[in-house]
């Protein structure tokens, strides 16, 4: 399989999730089934199906997060030379040449991506147009909403 580019603070996250999933979400819903269990009748206790279907929810999310971690390439962005370029991890500071707006993404792998948090995914439209420019550089983006010109007025490794 491909490896998938994720910062070190995505690898963190996930590691944090599945910790507490394995620590105290799976415990808890084992105790919360063993408990529905002495509830008697199986076929017709509510709080025995949805603690086996909350199990089920945690055992996929354990090995999707497993999976994920077994194909992450985890880069340090601030352990690469500062070039000015972009490159996968940076923060880029932009800004739109028709409105004269100003906005600063950092490029992510795919799972860390919140645009509201300014966390854009390295495969958008935007993270594409920019991968590979330099500070000052001009770059046409094509967006669903049409095509927006920005100036690339910095380059942030950190």
């Amino acid at each position: 399989m491909n490896k998938v580019p994720m910062t070190v603070v995505g690898e963190q996250r996930l590691r944090k999730e599945l910790e507490e999933l394995k620590s105290e979400a799976r415990p808890n819903v084992i105790t919360a089934i063993a408990e529905a269990r002495e509830h008697g009748d199986l076929k017709e206790n509510a709080e025995y199906h949805a603690a086996r279907e909350q199990q089920g929810f945690i055992e996929g999310r354990i090995q999707e997060i497993e999976g994920k971690l077994s194909n992450a390439q985890v880069i340090d962005v601030t352990k690469l030379p500062k070039t000015g370029k972009v490159i996968f991890g940076v923060t880029v500071e932009l800004i739109n040449l028709e409105t004269d707006d100003e906005v600063a993404y950092r490029i992510v792998g795919e799972d860390e991506a919140d645009i509201k948090a300014g966390r854009i995914s390295v495969t958008s439209p935007i993270a594409r147009a920019l991968i590979g420019k330099e500070e000052g550089d001009v770059v046409l983006v094509r967006t669903p909403g049409g095509d927006v010109e920005y100036e690339i007025s910095g380059v942030e490794h950190l």
